[in-house]
């Protein structure tokens, strides 16, 4: 086989198995496998030959986010294309980075490389972009439960370096005169057992649900936010009332989507009054969704009227969606509707640290308001439920154009079902109990910051080696011909 029609078969198939692996609605199996093909090749084809061909790879595969990103997310063209040419980028050069350390007679620093240099690009973006650990692949994994365990261990970025490492290790033990295969293969045997082993053992664990029961509850009609000034919006409110009274007696909890209504001020009242004496006569903890503007200044928020009685508390979301929420003021701070139950809204959700914050603080479930764009439904339910296995805890879920869902510490999705129809959607469920503290709400980003030295050492010794030998190394195909 020539090296174009090489380089051709393993862009279209890592490409083919990044479209299914990745993005919206991804088979975990895929996302092992999609970057093989391309790092077999590596060692053999020239630096740029390599690198091209996974740069490549990588952009075709994530072709099917552009109408996502462009259309339903309205993000600027050159966002889009920064984030898609950019991991595109990234992996080009790591795959450069892994084929020069084979080469060098380096297997298992290349099988590292490769994981620790995209956990790398995953944290510093979440830590750069207003999205949060939103584009990690540990959410291709959700649906895995032995392997989602390992969240509770390192946070998102441990499931990433599995899911590449192990490929980078299986390619790297089959390079072309590679030595200490044995001590690659039996690496990347480890790598894979330990977590396994340790998802198992978490999700044998007894966990027994509560008796408290939750209810979430959504009609997508009228499809916007309803401003109770208007008629529109105080019918839309009667409906709610109307619908969590004929909930079942033992609902503890009520959750209601976000942005549900509009209230100012002077509006307020009619919000908060009925749903204050709900919330006492049935004794439950009622949480809803708004618009809430007061003295000229709107923000998302989310309040939280007690069995108890009382004032309502307010949460008001940290995290706003960069362009259709520009006209919200963002907001602060951890809010308990009672104790252990921590109001969160949607995109809040995306930034592991504030829901490890909520754990540091004795959440034990986290009652979410949300409203998704319809096709992400199911990947934003996801990332909730990979929160609420790194830090041990349940989560509510109630979303607009999405789904409703609770998910226990473990990542076991109790109930849930898709929104969208013109009348109520309901999902009562128990309340699932706390799991004990894990090590990343103890230790927090330890594993990300742990991939870093091996990017340092890996960058210093091809540094070496190319003073070293005053060249580059010679490329396959040109110490074939000279054979010939």
């Amino acid at each position: 086989m020539t090296v174009i029609a090489s380089v051709t078969a393993a862009v279209i198939s890592s490409s083919l198995m990044l479209l299914s692996g990745t993005g919206l609605h991804p088979l975990p199996w895929l996302t092992w496998l999609a970057p093989l093909p391309v790092l077999l090749l590596a060692p053999r084809v020239g630096a740029r030959a390599a690198g091209c061909a996974a740069g490549l790879a990588w952009l075709l595969g994530q072709s099917r986010m552009w109408p996502y990103f462009v259309g339903t997310l309205e993000m600027p063209l050159p966002a889009a294309g920064a984030v898609i040419f950019g991991q595109a980028l990234v992996f080009a050069l790591l795959t450069r980075a892994y084929r020069r350390l084979l080469l060098d007679g380096r297997p298992l620093t290349a099988a590292v490389v490769v994981p620790a240099g995209w956990v790398a690009l995953e944290y510093a973006v979440s830590l750069a972009l207003p999205h949060g650990a939103w584009l990690s692949l540990a959410y291709t994994q959700t649906d895995v439960l032995p392997v989602l365990q390992t969240a509770s261990l390192t946070g998102p970025w441990g499931i990433t370096f599995l899911v590449l490492g192990l490929p980078a290790a299986a390619a790297a033990a089959t390079a072309p005169r590679v030595r200490g295969r044995g001590r690659v293969l039996a690496a990347a045997a480890v790598l894979l057992a330990l977590p396994l082993a340790h998802g198992a053992w978490r999700l044998a664990q007894p966990h027994p649900v509560t008796t408290a029961r939750v209810a979430l509850l959504d009609t997508d009609r009228p499809d916007d936010t309803a401003d109770l000034a208007t008629p529109v919006g105080r019918r839309l409110l009667a409906r709610y009332v109307a619908h969590i009274r004929a909930l079942p007696p033992a609902t503890g909890t009520v959750v209601l989507p976000e942005k549900t209504f509009a209230a100012d001020e002077r509006t307020l009242p009619l919000l908060t009054g009925p749903l204050r004496r709900l919330a006492v006569e049935h004794r439950q903890d009622i949480v809803v969704g708004l618009v809430l503007d007061r003295d000229g200044t709107a923000r998302n928020a989310a309040l939280g009227f007690r069995a108890r009685g009382g004032e309502p508390v307010v949460y008001l979301k940290h995290h706003l969606v960069p362009g259709a929420e520009g006209d919200l003021r963002p907001g602060g701070g951890l809010t308990f509707v009672s104790p252990g139950h921590g109001l969160i809204i949607c995109k809040d959700l995306d930034f592991p640290a504030l829901v490890r914050d909520y754990r540091r603080h004795g959440a034990t479930v986290l009652l979410a308001p949300a409203w998704d764009f319809t096709e992400d439904g199911r990947l934003h339910s996801r990332m909730a439920v990979a929160r609420g296995v790194e830090n041990g805890l349940g989560v509510a879920r109630a979303s607009r154009a999405g789904r409703l869902t609770v998910s226990d510490p473990y990542g076991r999705v109790i109930a849930e079902r898709v929104t969208g129809d013109d009348g109520f959607t309901t999902v009562t469920a128990g309340l699932p109990a706390p799991a004990g503290p894990t090590v990343y709400t103890r230790f927090g980003d330890w594993f990300a910051w742990l991939c870093l030295p091996p990017l340092a050492f890996a960058a210093v010794g091809a540094r070496r080696s190319h003073r070293r030998t005053g060249r580059r190394p010679a490329r396959p195909w040109r110490r074939a011909r000279v054979r010939r």
